[in-house]
């Protein structure tokens, strides 16, 4: 009788997984998990927070609706994406950070790209611009078009 009930709850926790990722609606996904997670006898819980932080990161991706991508320079070589954001989100709203890494060693190379509403972007500019930074002083400017050569 024990094996046949963990049997049902690898099942539940399966079929949940499975329709979590295969809904487009993560509600409806969320809430056929759990549905079937009490018909087999296990309780699959959602991991609301992860539902959360997606939808409102989804939210905030929609008011920057017209973005600018700024160069950053001479970052310290172990800051990380939060840290960058944070900063930069007390001039105007933050869409997303990349900081460049070496391919072969895998270590920042201390410059990256802040994507920002492009209403904030001359703000930001002149504001954090040969400023200091976890001890480095940044450099900060439009980044240039990517060229196809």
């Amino acid at each position: 009788m024990k094996s046949l009930s963990l049997l049902n709850t690898v099942f539940a926790i399966a079929f949940s997984i499975i329709a979590y990722f295969a809904l487009p609606n993560e509600f409806v996904s969320v809430q056929l998990a759990f549905v079937f997670g009490l018909l087999f006898g296990a309780i699959a819980i959602p991991q609301f927070s992860k539902l959360i932080s997606e939808s409102s990161t989804a939210q905030d991706s929609a008011e920057v609706s017209s973005t600018t991508t700024l160069y950053v320079g001479n970052l310290p070589y172990k800051v990380n994406e939060e840290a960058v954001s944070e900063h930069f989100s007390a001039y105007g709203k933050v869409a997303s950070v990349r900081l460049m890494k070496d391919r072969r060693t895998g270590k920042r190379k201390g410059y990256g790209f802040v994507e920002v509403a492009s209403k904030s972007a001359d703000k930001m500019i002149s504001k954090l611009n040969d400023t200091d930074f976890q001890e480095r002083t940044l450099k900060v400017r439009l980044a240039k078009e990517k060229s196809d050569e």
